[in-house]
């Protein structure tokens, strides 16, 4: 395992082998986006236009992520595809459904393998120096480009006004409170009403809200909006603990936390792959073996019975509290 120490130094040297002037060189051979769209909106309408930009001439992809789960990503991916197809005619064909395809490094590795030589990545600007930094750093291992230009889609203020500022966590939050009329703003005109009512419907089945006391886990559906309760809970140990395993939001990469710090992570995953990342920027998938998620595993549950059986491959582990809950009963009869 590597340093701490050595990891920083190799990730600030990878840096320099990013071109110095990327905007002189935009004509590669590819230019790929990779992100969540969960849901999508129309600010990233604003970014597929961005990638189309920057391609010119050359091809461009879009790969939404396969993330699934409540709190982050309520959408599965093909209604999220077929959603992103309609919002975005003018991309659908550009926006990829491979279920082969769960990070960045999938994207890069299969463009090499199709015979790009060079690429161009295109993400919002608060990710481009983690991209610039990962993207650089495994080239030559997981593929070889001979060069990789990291490009900003702009600058954009996830609490402003306006259409560009209608982040994902913007309409998640709507979808939470009930509010369809704010969601509507973010959704393109050219999903019309009762599609943007339907994608509206299928984001909260997947949120799976029981009432309207959602809203007290807003740190989980939208961390963006309730950043107190995300660290309380962090700094609690409820979540996030080494040895979790976790998915990061903007890359798709998914380890196993080794380190903790004051508002991120660092984990490794399978594939000896180090990775970084803020506390706002990773979602809790599930643990090591078990399947279960540490926030289930309270002691004297059920869910802490099923880990244990996981774990020890035992087919039959019997409930010994409420064993003993009803030999107590009994002998007080």
């Amino acid at each position: 395992m590597k340093s701490f120490t050595r990891f920083i130094y190799e990730a600030v040297s990878s840096q320099t082998v990013a071109n110095p002037n990327p905007k002189d060189d935009n004509d590669a051979d590819m230019t790929v986006a990779f992100g969540r769209f969960n849901p999508p909106t129309t600010g990233h309408e604003r970014l597929m236009n961005k990638v189309k930009q920057v391609a010119g001439k050359g091809n461009y992809e879009i790969y939404p992520s396969r993330s699934n789960d409540p709190k982050k990503n309520p959408l599965d991916p093909d209604t999220k595809i077929g959603y992103m197809q309609q919002m975005f005619p003018q991309h659908a064909k550009h926006i990829m459904n491979n279920p082969n395809t769960k990070t960045i490094f999938d994207a890069l590795k299969g463009a090499n393998e199709r015979g790009a030589k060079s690429v161009n990545i295109v993400v919002g600007q608060d990710r481009q120096a983690e991209f610039q930094n990962l993207a650089n750093k495994y080239n030559n291992k997981l593929y070889k480009f001979d060069r990789i230009n990291v490009i900003s889609a702009g600058d954009r203020d996830p609490d402003g006004d306006g259409i560009s500022a209608m982040s994902a966590s913007k309409l998640r939050k709507a979808a939470a409170d009930d509010d369809f009329d704010t969601f509507r703003t973010g959704i393109p005109q050219s999903l019309k009403d009762d599609k943007a009512r339907e994608l509206y419907a299928a984001i909260q089945k997947g949120m799976k809200l029981p009432n309207k006391k959602q809203q007290n886990e807003m740190w989980e559906i939208a961390p963006k909006f309730d950043w107190k309760g995300l660290r309380e809970n962090y700094m609690n140990g409820n979540i996030f603990r080494v040895g979790s395993i976790v998915e990061n939001d903007n890359t798709g990469l998914i380890g196993k936390i080794i380190r903790t710090g004051a508002n991120h992570i660092i984990a490794v995953t399978e594939d000896n792959i180090m990775f970084k990342s803020w506390i706002k920027d990773i979602t809790e998938k599930f643990t090591e073996v078990s399947g279960v998620p540490a926030s289930q595993r309270e002691v004297g549950t059920d869910a802490l019975r099923n880990y244990t059986q996981r774990l020890t491959h035992n087919p039959i582990i019997i409930n010994f509290i409420n064993k003993s809950r009803k030999n107590r009963a009994k002998s007080n009869a």
